[in-house]
């Protein structure tokens, strides 16, 4: 069984021969090639190599095209609110923020993601990765969610007044990045992805009505259709930190896999999503980082004895390029050595 029926399998909830392991593997890829993260996210030739080679060395069954906050951003706006970091790729200066000035949205447009910018980079990953990979591995793909986008664009600080003080430009900022995050995942679909991953990092500093009332349905936007157009594709979300407060309105979306980090409580999470298939929640820092073998193996299986087969072995968020190689064999043995 390949890592992309796997993967499928469990979704669906038919026997698998082990569980997927799919660890968020980004600058721990970069590290393992022996390249500068700044390159990696810069060519997708090398994030293509990075995520072969770790995927293969390690057995992991997914090659991620996850990379950094600003891909959408540069072929938005240009670079002008972007520093290039030599170890951690590019990121957003809030105090240069594209929508310093929100007036300026109404001459932003959706880029073209086949244009030759930093979307365009992924995408080229993505076919690397289909071709060499032989349909062996699954491929997900990655956008910038509705708000995450939305706050990269305008800044963190002042899209979270904005939601007091200016609730219409909030509605049009997050229709415009949904329609981007949509054109994006489309386009990586036709490139080969067979899974589209969205991170909307920033909503778990929203509080369960600014969720309901201003981010679900434009997350529900971008998954219902991806699911209408591709309903073989699979969608999986991830947003960094406690999402335990917005999981009874999370779990109407329609995703497949919900990537949950380590501040939330499984055993609580669990009865809320159900059978939906949950990944991650191992810490990237405590154990993962910090901890032993043993200590990430009982880890990974504490997990498993509470989604029982609804459940894909992972971290809860991305892996660092610090952790100890052995941590990360431990994690995806106990997957090899469970069903």
């Amino acid at each position: 069984m390949n890592s992309l029926e796997r993967v499928r399998n469990v979704v669906a909830g038919k026997p698998v021969d082990r569980l997927p392991a799919q660890p968020m593997i980004m600058m721990l890829a970069a590290k393992y090639l022996g390249v500068s993260f700044l390159d990696y996210t810069r060519d997708g030739r090398l994030m293509a190599d990075g995520q072969l080679k770790i995927a293969e060395d390690f057995d992991i069954d997914c090659l991620l095209t996850c990379s950094d906050p600003a891909r959408e951003v540069v072929d938005i706006a240009g670079e002008d609110s972007i520093v290039w970091l030599l170890d951690q790729g590019p990121v957003i200066n809030e105090e240069k923020a594209a929508l310093s000035d929100p007036v300026r949205l109404r001459q932003f447009r959706v880029p073209d993601p086949f244009g030759g910018g930093r979307m365009h980079d992924r995408i080229k990953a993505i076919e690397i990765m289909r071709r060499e990979a032989e349909g062996e591995k699954s491929i997900v793909g990655w956008v910038e969610g509705p708000l995450a986008l939305g706050a990269e664009l305008r800044g963190l600080n002042r899209i979270m007044t904005d939601f007091v003080d200016d609730p219409a430009f909030v509605d049009d900022l997050l229709e415009f990045t949904a329609e981007v995050a949509l054109a994006y995942a489309e386009a990586q679909i036709q490139a080969g992805a067979d899974t589209i991953g969205m991170i909307d990092a920033a909503a778990s500093m929203m509080g369960p009505h600014y969720y309901a009332r201003f981010l679900f349905r434009r997350q529900q936007r971008v998954f219902a259709e991806i699911k209408r157009r591709h309903p073989e594709i699979l969608t999986r979300q991830h947003i960094c930190g406690q999402t335990g407060f917005i999981l009874d309105k999370m779990k109407e979306l329609a995703v497949d896999i919900y990537e949950l980090d380590f501040p939330v409580d499984l055993a609580k999470a669990k009865p809320i999503l159900g059978s939906r298939v949950i990944s991650g929640n191992v810490s990237t820092v405590t154990t993962l980082l910090k901890g032993t073998p043993r200590e990430v193996y009982d880890a990974v299986s504490q997990c498993h004895a509470v989604c029982g087969r609804h459940f894909i072995v992972g971290s809860g968020c991305e892996v660092s390029p610090l952790t100890p190689l052995e941590n990360l064999r431990a994690l995806v043995s106990y997957a090899q050595e469970h069903a």
